[in-house]
């Protein structure tokens, strides 16, 4: 009953006289937490962080549903894309970096794009989507599109600057990369609107930016929006109090850049930057987002040209967090907050017009699930335990019931990872998110062809109390005052994801109903 509601408000909504499959415009950003001006307040408090320059995510976000706690399975490039493309957690996918192909290690799974191409849509990628070359995904998998990829080249960016405005002059006959994968997508556009407006051909669109990831390379006129005397440093320069470890990251991407590497930079855990290079950093990651949101609202407004706003829904997300100096932590790499929390929202047209928000936790993994149904196509059936031989499923939510009803009954926890090798020994960090608090376990990890935890084997545990302390500036797993609360987050955490679904969640037909 949900799906043909949602077909009759979708085909009722513009009197149309045929109901005509919706197009997906499909736009990812690399390494962009959510800091934009729609996610403005308790995440960001303006005391810290500046006004952020992003009228074209903000306008998208007002006609979306926003998702204010959505959380990605993996804070890494290829993990965490190849997990929310399969719809399937890092567990079933296999890969945890960025040298493994999920269709070598862990099953033929079908790919987002791929089921809209066997659902007869065109289905078209450009720019970073699936993490690119032979390892990661043998080029980009080939078997997801319909057409011939582009990817663009990069232009001033190199290993001496882990940043760098362009003069936008010189832009003009050198455009850079994220440019030249916005030209592709209006020319794209252009060239499937009739067969989509005509009802004979709907497409999938992917467009993938590479911004902000570094090197922050952007347009010399886009720090007009954040003048130096705005930024602020971080408010927790340290890490964690009582932090394991393991749940260190020692930032080596920024440290392969020479005007990094030249200060000697260890990446030591409570080793920070000089002031300076942390301010100009941090605006100049502002500056690279800002950029990034000027080229979506490019991409989205050929859709208002072109006659196709109300035939196409839009997804947005960023492919994980990233870490500013926080904690004098940078880059992505962990299990903490900022790592794990990224920007993600969904326009439907005829649904979301007018704008929601939810605070409930989603997860990635509810991507693939929420854009079938969006579009009509058969639903996802939820996967078995062991589903390397299942071509097709999920292990995440359909996220239309938040649409009908923000105050679904829902999911109560989302789950990241991240591996580490500690002296040899290969562990991951398991972390729970639930409205309240953070728990990690980082242990023993046996790989192929177990790939199993080993859950006795521990090498640190966390918890963090956001109602206390929302920055996880404080390690509380040891405080005698929590022995409860870490030991029914114990519980939950080994007993996985699928103990967090609620009922209609776990039923593999239950959404056909």
């Amino acid at each position: 009953m949900r799906l043909l509601f949602i077909l009759f408000v979708l085909c009722n909504s513009f009197l149309v006289t045929e109901c005509r499959r919706k197009n997906v415009l499909f736009l990812v950003s690399d390494d962009m937490r959510p800091e934009i001006a729609a996610y403005e307040g308790q995440d960001f408090p303006s005391s810290i962080h500046p006004p952020m320059f992003t009228p074209n995510l903000d306008a998208l976000a007002s006609k979306s549903l926003l998702l204010k706690r959505a959380y990605v399975q993996q804070a890494l490039c290829s993990p965490s894309r190849t997990s929310l493309l399969t719809g399937r957690r890092p567990d079933t996918t296999h890969v945890t970096d960025l040298f493994h192909y999920f269709r070598r290690v862990g099953g033929n799974f079908t790919t987002i794009p791929e089921y809209f191409k066997m659902n007869g849509y065109e289905a078209v990628g450009m720019g970073k989507i699936f993490h690119p070359g032979y390892l990661a995904s043998d080029n980009d998998d080939p078997i997801s599109w319909t057409m011939p990829y582009f990817h663009g080249t990069p232009n001033f960016e190199s290993r001496e600057n882990s940043w760098k405005a362009i003069s936008d002059d010189l832009l003009k006959n050198e455009p850079l990369i994220d440019k030249q994968i916005a030209d592709h997508a209006l020319s794209t556009l252009q060239k499937l609107a009739p067969a989509a407006k005509s009802g004979q051909k709907p497409f999938f669109v992917a467009v993938g930016f590479h911004k902000p990831h570094l090197p922050f390379v952007f347009p010399e006129s886009f720090l007009q929006h954040y003048p130096l005397s705005e930024i602020r440093l971080p408010n927790n320069e340290y890490a964690p109090v009582n932090m394991p470890k393991a749940a260190w990251f020692d930032y080596t991407g920024l440290r392969l850049y020479h005007d990094i590497s030249s200060l000697n930079a260890t990446g030591a855990i409570n080793s920070t930057l000089p002031r300076d290079v942390v301010l100009d950093l941090r605006r100049a990651y502002y500056s690279a987002l800002s950029w990034t949101d000027s080229l979506v609202g490019v991409v989205v407004n050929e859709l208002s040209k072109l006659g196709l706003e109300n035939d196409t829904i839009i997804s947005f997300f960023g492919d994980h967090g990233w870490q500013l100096g926080e904690h004098s932590e940078w880059c992505k790499q962990t299990n903490f907050e900022l790592a794990t929390h990224a920007p993600m929202m969904v326009h439907i047209p005829g649904l979301t017009d007018k704008g929601m928000v939810t605070e409930q936790l989603t997860e990635f993994v509810d991507l693939f699930p929420t854009l079938v149904e969006a579009a009509g196509l058969d639903l996802l059936p939820l996967c078995p335990d062991d589903s390397t031989n299942i071509g097709l499923c999920r292990e995440g939510m359909s996220l239309i019931p938040l649409i009908q009803n923000q105050n679904a009954t829902w999911k109560n926890a989302s789950f990241s990872q991240f591996p580490r090798n500690l002296n040899g020994t290969n562990i991951m960090g398991y972390t729970i998110r639930t409205d309240r608090y953070r728990y990690t376990e980082w242990v023993k990890f046996i790989g192929a062809p177990t790939y199993k935890p080993e859950w006795n084997i521990s090498f640190g545990v966390e918890l963090y109390d956001h109602q206390k302390d929302p920055d996880e500036n404080f390690n509380r797993a040891f405080d005698p005052s929590y022995v409860q609360t870490v030991k029914q987050l114990s519980y939950l955490l080994h007993a996985g994801w699928r103990l967090a679904l609620p009922s209609s969640g776990k039923d593999n037909y239950s959404e056909r109903s």
